[in-house]
């Protein structure tokens, strides 16, 4: 079968054949429709997060098909079953096992190219708004807004009855934002007005620290990126004035819920016109290495999916 390996260089995929999927007894093999492409994968090949990709490597998680093979141990949907899944990695090939904890059905009445931007974003912005004790009328600031988590958690922080004041770049990038119910949309942290209850920070870098400054007294930072890539750098004596607050890192995959639990949420919420994926780009899958590119010199607002013909 196609699928899109890692490169090891500057283009970071290229076509290649790879095996069929060899799937464990839980997991089910999607024919894959369309799938999402996240920064952070980006990051993973180029090795900001460590030792880079190694070449030949199919990655991808977001994905978006048919099931063509049902799990062997009887768990999860049948053959033929639309669904949406978070899978291990090798979601960008034709096709690719998911296990049945992180698929759920997908309805007709969601596209396959919107549903394919719930997965990895969506899940992060939903778990962290777990970490907000009592949300409604509390404030709250989001860094990195306009990116593909950003748009989600706006929308979703909103709905839950907090004030949400988002950071982007530029004008173009928040005004959607707007529409998505922030009270207010500022191109720098310098612009917003605090103190704020809850701050979700992305960015790193000066970003954090300047954020941090906004933190009310007892409040909630919830670390969960740094898009920047640079180091964060604290004094303990700068929030002498707003102790006791509290730091929390957050890693998307720790959750007391499971992967089809949340996807199903998210998708119903998107089914019944309570969530709106952001679809920046959506392109045909030959098309990837390009919107890699542009996905990581942010040029894409929200989400980038691409689709595969069949």
């Amino acid at each position: 079968m196609k699928a899109l390996a890692a490169t090891g260089d500057r283009t970071l995929v290229r076509f290649a054949d790879a095996p069929e999927p060899a799937p464990a007894a839980d997991a089910a093999v999607i024919q894959v429709e369309a799938f999402s492409v996240n920064r952070g994968e980006i990051l993973a090949m180029t090795g900001a997060y460590g030792t880079p990709t190694a070449p030949g490597t199919v990655m991808g998680q977001d994905v978006v098909g048919r099931v063509v093979a049902a799990a062997a141990d009887g768990s999860g949907p049948a053959v033929g079953t639309r669904v949406v899944g978070h899978a291990d990695g090798g979601g960008w090939a034709e096709r690719v096992p998911v296990p049945t904890s992180a698929l759920v059905e997908l309805p007709d009445a969601v596209p396959a190219t919107t549903a394919a931007a719930l997965p990895l974003a969506g899940l992060t912005a939903l778990r962290l708004l777990r970490h907000v004790e009592a949300p409604a009328d509390k404030k709250a600031l989001i860094t990195g807004a306009s990116g593909g988590v950003g748009h989600y958690l706006v929308e979703l922080a909103t709905a839950a009855g907090i004030a949400v004041t988002a950071v982007a770049a530029a004008p173009e990038r928040g005004a959607r934002l707007a529409e998505l119910g922030a009270a207010k949309v500022v191109h720098g942290v310098a612009h917003a007005d605090g103190p704020f209850d809850v701050i979700f920070e992305s960015v790193g870098g000066d970003v954090f620290a300047d954020a941090l400054a906004r933190i009310a007294p007892g409040g909630t930072v919830l670390w969960f990126g740094q898009a920047s890539l640079q180091p964060i750098r604290l004094s303990f004596f700068d929030y002498l004035t707003v102790t006791p607050f509290t730091l929390k890192h957050f890693p998307h995959w720790v959750a007391d819920t499971t992967d089809a639990e949340d996807l199903r949420v998210l998708v119903e919420l998107t089914a019944t016109g309570r969530l709106h994926p952001e679809l920046g780009r959506v392109a045909d899958w030959a098309e990837t290495a390009h919107v890699l590119a542009d996905l990581n010199n942010r040029r894409i607002r929200g989400n980038a999916v691409l689709t595969i013909t069949a």
